[in-house]
């Protein structure tokens, strides 16, 4: 399955079992997909990975 999270939209791609049961996981989560749009975009990238000597 694939998620394509566009910066007003969200495509699924994939089986429909699978993408009801991602729907059904963020349910818990969000009310809006709108929310889990404005999340996603609003999430800062992780630092990255410092190498130790």
């Amino acid at each position: 399955m694939k998620v394509y999270v566009l910066e007003k939209s969200v495509t699924l791609s994939g089986k429909s079992w699978e993408i009801l049961q991602k729907l059904k996981q963020l349910q818990n989560q969000y009310v809006y997909v709108n929310d889990w749009i404005a999340d996603i975009h609003d999430q800062v990238p992780p630092t990255p990975l410092k190498r130790i000597k």
